[in-house]
């Protein structure tokens, strides 16, 4: 049995009506067959919409914020590399001659 409810539910429509590679519109994250049909759903279907929109405008703010945390440990690895002083070459330490070298002045 569907509750009564004493508003009408509005669409999440922002205005940026484009789809992404997956189908879902950039700006409400709704599918196609959600916008076409939103007029003719009920308010409850309506509703559960609203409730797929936000899990699903959740896991793309989470794979946003993997996508970053992987990007910043990529880059700080490769800082990490270059700044890798270990000498895994020994035969450059032996081409330097130091015999004219004198620390006392």
């Amino acid at each position: 049995m569907e509750q009564l409810s004493f508003f009408a539910v509005p669409s999440p429509c922002i205005g940026v009506c484009q789809s992404d590679s997956r189908g879902y519109c950039v700006g409400c994250l709704r599918s196609r067959d959600e916008r076409f049909n939103w007029m003719t759903f009920s308010e409850l279907q309506k509703q559960d919409v609203i409730r797929l929109c936000m899990q699903r405008k959740r896991r793309r703010q989470y794979a946003l914020h993997k996508a970053r945390q992987q990007e910043i440990l990529n880059q700080q690895t490769a800082h990490t590399a270059q700044l890798d002083f270990e000498d895994n070459n020994d035969s450059a330490a032996d081409d330097v001659d130091l015999a004219g070298f004198d620390l006392d002045g």
